[in-house]
């Protein structure tokens, strides 16, 4: 009787330490979470500003304030030397192109690689694999002056006209970019997991390996694709040294190219600022949205693989 008001005060203190260590654990990654957030605060802060103040400002707490001569006038500004609605356009375009395909070509290559059984296949892999440890500056120079020497059909006065070349196009900014080796292997690592014993009975059915692509394997691998496409997604919104080198034509350019354009003679800071509040927001907005399938995909893709 006397050691039960011993244990209850030893499952408190248990429980208030657990407690403690949850509001120290809170109080840590709140601060790692304002830490981080500073740039994108000072950007969003300092598009309100003039020039002058962003630079007065920037060597105190008023650089994070939304104090003193704020306004708008640097996004009208933003509109009057750059096409922001053309440049926004054409990165949806082409980041939904890469994204899209992507999941399609990677994810029926990362099926051949882990359900079907073919000579080669992990040397396949393996070479997939390896091409990760290039990187993509190394092969810029070589792959401009391939794709400027591919054949291309034109549609020209209502008839498809023969010609050489790929620059200043859309396909020059997608197509080098929906084969991405990554995704193929981490759609070949979780398609392995699945059992193979559901391929032998949908084999039995008369079903093909496309169907069991489809009907089966697909439907069992959300959070692969979900993982790929939000892994996708960033850097073909970010492009900017690939199409600085093949595209001239200012009605294809992406967002991101559209920076040069600050830089050409004195930078204009709030302009700036503007520019990147601006081309920033659609990723936020995304992320905000599809939060919680980014957590939870990647939790999945990392227990299941």
């Amino acid at each position: 009787m006397a050691a039960t008001p011993r244990v209850r005060g030893t499952r408190s203190e248990a429980s208030e330490q657990r407690r403690r260590r949850r509001v120290w654990s809170y109080l840590v990654l709140v601060g790692l979470a304002v830490f981080f957030l500073f740039p994108l605060v000072f950007m969003f802060v300092s598009s309100l500003k003039p020039d002058g103040q962003i630079l007065s400002d920037i060597s105190g707490w008023r650089a994070f304030l939304p104090v003193g001569d704020v306004g708008l006038d640097n996004y009208g500004a933003v509109f009057d030397r750059v096409p922001v609605g053309r440049f926004l356009l054409n990165s949806l375009l082409v980041t939904v192109a890469i994204v899209g395909l992507g999941l399609v070509v990677n994810s029926m290559a990362g099926f051949a690689l882990s359900r079907l059984r073919w000579r080669g296949r992990g040397l396949v892999l393996g070479v997939v694999i390896a091409t990760l440890i290039v990187p993509f500056e190394t092969i810029a120079v070589p792959l401009v002056y391939w794709v400027a020497h591919l054949p291309t059909l034109l549609f020209q006065d209502g008839a498809l006209v023969y010609d050489i070349g790929w620059l200043n196009s859309y396909k020059v900014q997608i197509i080098p970019f929906v084969a991405n080796a990554f995704s193929i292997f981490l759609f070949s690592q979780y398609f392995s997991t699945i059992p193979t014993s559901l391929d032998e009975a949908a084999r039995i059915d008369g079903a093909g390996w496309f169907t069991i692509y489809r009907r089966i394997v697909v439907p069992l691998s959300g959070p692969a694709f979900a993982t790929v496409a939000i892994l996708t997604f960033l850097p073909a919104w970010n492009q900017y040294l690939w199409p600085t080198m093949v595209v001239q034509d200012e009605k294809l350019r992406p967002v991101m190219v559209g920076m040069q354009y600050f830089f050409q003679d004195n930078p204009a800071w709030g302009e700036i600022m503007a520019y990147t509040s601006m081309i920033t927001l659609p990723v936020l907005v995304v992320f905000l949205a599809f939060q919680r399938a980014f957590v939870s995909s990647v939790a999945a893709s990392g227990v299941k693989g």
